[in-house]
């Protein structure tokens, strides 16, 4: 096991400078540690106020590819809607739909402890996002439905926690028509679903608001990062065999980097099919949108033997990130585990991950059950 801590620090003001000039060359993803200067020079980063420099830029390259998220003229209404009502037990389960914008409603599963039904107290919520299942999608994350255990919004309600797992877009049931919709990628078109669960979220009177979690396994693992990358809510994150570098990425086979194949389905970012065979041009990579959560806690598993995502190639996202971490004062808020086993998420990483989300959403940790600080987020 290889134990990374790295500081998180994301705000409004995070994303300031974002109207800068493209610089003239694409920095290395390797180092976080330099920056360019408003001449375009490339300068040694040396305080916050020079990462957030760099921090910009990679927000700039995301969108290059993802597009950017839209303003207000997709805000709406969310009109939930409980279609159905099981009893778990110790919690609540509600099968409900959400309108994430105009003409588009989002299939999603909440998970109630029916200890926050019956207090006043104000309970740590996380959102939970499924891999990739074509048959189940959403439901994946709140049943054990498949031989390899997925179920951590289940497993996350039993432990006090209310959670949250939206569908992803073209999965099983949900099927928006992206282009009809104006969204330049299935990426971003789940980020801003996601962004708008935590409105929900914010609107229930039993939750502790502006303050979440997130976790995901593989789609899900890349979709908390994706998501954090624009969301201060999102203060504590696991990511589990989520990914490794675009240039490793099934060992770099090229066939992969073409329409509706690999990360270039409609499903994720079309526009990475541009960069077949030139991949070390893509704007950004995985070392960087980790880096630009710092200091925000993130704990990392990446199987030694995962045939999706290279471990090796995961270890040096996390090494590159963890120096944005030591930047900002916060080496232990960035851990990577690495267990013996393939493309899973094992009871016992598992177990470690959920006492990450415990011990960073704690009461002492939480925003005060007396008033709702909420957190500053990012419209456009």
């Amino acid at each position: 096991m290889l134990r990374l801590a790295l500081a998180l620090g994301l705000g409004a003001g995070a994303l300031a400078g974002s109207a800068a000039s493209a610089p003239p060359e694409r920095l290395p993803p390797t180092n976080l540690l330099v920056f360019h200067d408003r001449h375009g020079a490339v300068r040694p980063v040396k305080s916050r106020r020079d990462w957030q420099r760099r921090r910009a830029e990679i927000l700039r390259g995301f969108e290059q590819i993802a597009g950017a998220l839209p303003g207000r003229e997709k805000r709406c209404a969310l009109d939930v809607r409980v279609e159905e009502v099981t009893d778990c037990g110790r919690y609540e389960r509600r099968r409900i739909t959400y309108q994430s914008e105009p003409g588009c409603r989002v299939p999603a599963w909440l998970l109630i402890p029916k200890a926050a039904l019956e207090s006043r107290k104000k309970f740590p919520a996380v959102l939970c996002l499924p891999p990739t299942d074509g048959q189940f999608g959403a439901r994946v994350s709140v049943e054990p439905l498949r031989p390899h255990y997925r179920a951590y919004a289940h497993d996350l309600a039993e432990r006090g926690f209310v959670t949250l797992a939206p569908a992803y877009p073209l999965l099983a049931e949900y099927q928006p028509d992206l282009r009809a919709l104006g969204w330049p990628s299935g990426t971003l078109k789940a980020v801003w679903d996601n962004l708008r669960a935590l409105d929900l979220l914010d609107a229930q009177p039993f939750v502790a608001r502006g303050r979440y979690g997130a976790i995901g396994h593989s789609l899900g693992g890349h979709n908390a990062i994706f998501t954090a990358l624009h969301e201060p809510r999102l203060r504590v994150l696991v990511s589990s065999c989520g990914f490794d570098s675009f240039l490793h990425y099934y060992d770099g086979k090229s066939d992969l980097w073409q329409p509706e194949r690999g990360w270039c389905q409609t499903r994720y970012m079309p526009r990475l099919a541009d960069y077949r065979g030139r991949l070390e041009e893509i704007p950004f990579d995985f070392h960087e949108l980790l880096g630009a959560l710092a200091p925000r806690p993130v704990f990392v598993s990446a199987p030694l033997r995962d045939d999706n995502f290279r471990a090796a190639s995961a270890a040096e996202v996390v090494r590159a990130a963890a120096a944005v971490y030591q930047l900002l004062g916060s080496p232990e808020n960035l851990v990577l585990e690495q267990p013996d086993c393939g493309h899973d998420f094992p009871s016992e990483v598992r177990e470690r991950a959920y006492r990450w989300l415990e011990r960073h959403l704690s009461a002492r940790d939480r925003i005060s059950n007396q008033g709702d600080a909420r957190a500053d987020r990012v419209i456009r």
